[in-house]
């Protein structure tokens, strides 16, 4: 991981207080948490995954969050984005989601941005962050987010659900495959809107923020270079080794 643009900061009493069991993991402690203060993520965009990510890293006490989802809360997205509320239909759901974490936690810091990933705000929004955790459910905004981490060297959580199926990995430029050493192009049958449980969508988002926070605290074993995937219809996992692609467009240069 890149070092922060600001160093870690001290714990307040009531910070201390909040994160006591937490810190009481071994080889985390007081000073990985200073060290998740001190950090900034990304997360995109904020629905079924997205959300239980922001909320898992705003309740773990990320120094700052940057947020970005476009649209308002519709009635479809209830049954799995935990950060929207029925009486939020039709208003924008970023002010959903930060409302919510401000709620949970006001020691964090948190940036909401009414866009999704696009090729004229990917470089800036990456550069703004040290980890960026991509739920985005569209292959172009993915793919986006890709290149950039590549380009300004951040490292990046990818996770993804489908039906009862999920998937998870860690990359890190120049360490481990990029996405698009995985996916040269985008699954033909990737699209916006598919089956889902919300409980599919906590599961997944739950381990992308434990990544993120492994990777940020420097404690554990991320999963680079080794794609996690779990069917919870039959309630199996599996780690398959990942490898880079010498010829892979965006990061054999590396």
């Amino acid at each position: 991981m890149n070092e922060p643009e600001h160093d870690s900061s001290e714990l307040s009493p009531a910070e201390r207080a909040r994160y006591e069991w937490q810190c009481w993991v071994p080889d985390f402690g007081e000073a990985g948490q200073r060290k998740l203060k001190g950090a900034s993520v990304l997360v995109t965009r904020c629905g079924g995954l997205g959300g239980v990510v922001a909320y898992q890293l705003a309740a773990a006490g990320i120094g700052r969050l940057v947020l970005a989802h476009a649209g308002n809360v519709r009635p479809s997205d209830l049954n799995r984005q935990l950060l929207m509320t029925t009486d939020w239909i039709g208003r924008p759901r970023i002010e959903s989601a930060v409302r919510r974490l401000r709620e949970l936690n006001p020691h964090v810091e948190l940036v909401g941005v009414a866009e999704n990933i696009s090729p004229e705000n990917a470089a800036r929004l990456v550069s703004e962050v040290d980890v960026v955790v991509d739920c985005a459910p569209l292959f172009q905004e993915r793919f986006l987010l890709n290149q950039q981490i590549v380009r300004q060297g951040r490292t990046m959580v990818e996770c993804a659900v489908y039906e009862l199926d999920a998937q998870i990995t860690t990359i890190v430029p120049g360490k481990s495959p990029c996405l698009s050493c995985l996916y040269p192009e985008p699954p033909p049958h990737w699209r916006r809107q598919f089956p889902v449980f919300g409980a599919v969508s906590g599961t997944v988002g739950a381990l992308a923020a434990m990544e993120a926070i492994k990777v940020i605290a420097g404690f554990g074993q991320p999963l680079l270079g080794r794609l996690l995937t779990l069917d919870l219809r039959e309630m199996t996992t599996f780690t398959a080794r990942i490898e880079r692609d010498p010829r892979c467009a965006i990061c054999r240069q590396l």
